[in-house]
Parts: C-alpha cells; structure tokens; sequence
C-alpha cells in the first residue's frame, strides 16, 4: 500500500508543475492592471510605474516565473494586496471553513443519495425508481447559485425559518476555540452546544443546496451499479443457496457496487470544491472560494495562484485516497498493485 501512495504521489508532480506553469501564466494575461487598480482612480503614471516596479510586474515574463517558483519552493505563496497578509495564512485560516461546508455538504447527499439508488435498482419500475430519477434530473438541470438563491429567499426572506445568511455564524454568536477549524466539531469538543446550535443553522442551508446539486451522480451512478452487479451469476448463486436477501444485497451487491460508487464521491467532491465558489458568494461564507473570487476582480495575482495550486494538491491528496480505499474494498486492487 506504501508503494501504491508513493507511485501515486510521483505521478501527481508533474500535474502539479503543469498546473503552477498554467496558473502563472493565466493570471498574466487576465484583463486588468493590478498596480493601476491599487493606485487608485486619481494616480499619476509615475506612481502606478512605482507600484508595478515595487510588485516586480515590470520584469520580464521569465524571471517573474522564476521569482515565483523560487518563492514556492520556499513554501512562500506571496502576499495577498487585497488582505495585506500572507497568502498561506490567509488560505490555512479559510480552508476549514469550505472543508466544513464542502463535507456537510456530501454527507448530506450521501445520506439521502445512496440508499435512494439502491432501493431503486432493488425496486426498478416503481415509485421510488422515479422518485430517483426525478430527483437526478433536478440536481442537474438547477445550477447552484439559483438554488442558493432560491432558498435563501424562501426560508430566510418569505418563512424567516432561516437564519441571515452571514457567515458561519450569527452576530450574537462567538467563535468557538480552535481545535480542527470545523465550527460544529470545535463546538461540541467545547461542549457550548449554543454556538453548535448556531453553526448548524448558518451551515444547513448552504449544505443543503451543495447537497441538491451532488444528489444527481450519487443518486445515478449507485442504481446503475447496483442493476449491473445484481444480475450477475454470483448473486444468483447466493440466492439459490438460500442466504438471506438482506446479506445478498449488503455483503455480495453493495460491496462489489462499490468501486464505481467510490469513484463517483471522489469526482463529486471535486466538483463540490468549484461549486463552493459561487455557493460561498450567495451566503457570505468566509472560504477560501470567496477569498479568490474577491482577489480575481482585484487583479490580485498571488491568492488566485495561491487557491489554484491548493485546490490541486486537494484533488491529489483526494485521488490518493481514493486508490488506497480501492484495495481496502477490493483486494484484487492490492495484488494487481
């Protein structure tokens, strides 16, 4: 297994070094003068020269690339102009905060997603296999800032069920101390289950609208699976020896449906981590999706490159796993390996 891990992460450099090289090159040629924009409307050309020539921007292509990659080398991702601090702090104070949502999200989905698809492959044909696919066809054809949207103005604005969609938490409320960064973790590990109660209610709408735009894979992929795995020679076998219905569904199908099932949480939480971006902006959540939102239409370079690599490194540590689970779930995976 230790080998698997250390294949996978050699294998992930040079994605990395392409993405760095990508990025770099991106935000240079994005519209927009950062030096002009934080001079202000009223500067002259000598002071927006300054500030570029202060920033390092009047160097040549090349040598700001290198100036780059000498910094991250050094674990130095720049200075964020927008905040006046470091970038990695910046991000290691944000990154919990869309961890928190991002998981609460797929938990959320997984809960109602997983069971639905394999109650309908178990009962195709009925209700609960159109109840399925109508659920499938919503989370697909909403995009998530509509939905956002939609339910702030009827839980919050119409019903007033919802709290003021301002953040992890409400004005009244404190911040529990620091233990993992998630707020309802810290919260219970605190035992100050009024702030718990308070971080809950600022995250369920949120969650809830990641939850309705991941509900169509989850939903989908485990039904398919499940239908292609249940009408294998093995499951007939275990049928005819007479084993329960319920062992043949956990224990033979649902464990050789896995894989694919894997497979699709993994590519659905990658798309949970973009889809953070617009759901962050609807609800004023303090992630780092907003954060690099912000530093785009400030022409804010360092951020930007800052939250691309680490969405990367996340999406590598993500595949990582996903492999190591593969072999946990299938030993064949190990000994192939």
């Amino acid at each position: 297994m230790l080998q698997t891990a250390f294949r996978r992460i050699v294998s992930a450099i040079p994605s990395l070094i392409g993405v760095v090289i990508v990025t770099f090159l991106l935000t240079r040629v994005l519209p927009g003068d950062t030096a002009a924009y934080f001079a202000g409307p009223a500067a002259t050309p000598a002071a927006i020269a300054e500030i570029r020539h202060k920033l390092g921007l009047d160097l040549p292509l090349a040598v700001q690339f290198a100036n780059y990659v000498s910094d991250l080398v050094r674990g130095n991702l720049g200075l964020s102009l927008t905040t006046g601090q470091p970038v990695l702090q910046d991000i290691a104070a944000r990154l919990p905060a869309s961890a928190e949502l991002t998981l609460a999200g797929l938990v959320l989905s997984l809960a109602i997603a997983l069971p639905l698809g394999v109650f309908a492959a178990l009962r195709q044909g009925s209700w609960v296999d159109h109840l399925c696919r109508i659920i499938a066809t919503a989370g697909v054809s909403l995009p998530v800032f509509f939905t956002g949207l939609l339910f702030v103005y009827a839980f919050y604005f119409l019903l007033g069920w919802a709290p003021a969609p301002l953040g992890r938490l409400d004005v009244y409320s404190s911040a529990p101390a620091t233990v993992t960064g998630f707020y309802l973790v810290d919260s219970l590990i605190a035992r100050d289950f009024e702030t718990f109660r308070a971080a809950l209610a600022q995250i369920a709408l949120p969650a809830i609208t990641l939850a309705v735009f991941s509900l169509a894979p989850i939903a989908r992929i485990p039904r398919a699976s499940m239908l292609s795995v249940l009408g294998s020679e093995f499951i007939r076998t275990a049928r005819a020896a007479g084993l329960e219905p319920g062992t043949v569904v956990v224990r033979y199908a649902l464990r050789n449906a896995l894989l694919p099932i894997v497979t699709t949480l993994g590519m659905v939480f990658s798309f949970l981590l973009g889809a953070n971006v617009l759901v962050e902006k609807v609800f004023a959540w303090p992630g780092i999706g907003s954060y690099a939102v912000e530093a785009l239409i400030a022409s804010d370079f360092a951020p930007v490159q800052g939250f691309v690599l680490a969405m990367a490194i996340l999406y590598v540590i993500l595949n990582l796993c996903i492999d190591l689970l593969y072999g946990v779930i299938d030993p064949r995976v190990r000994i192939e390996a």
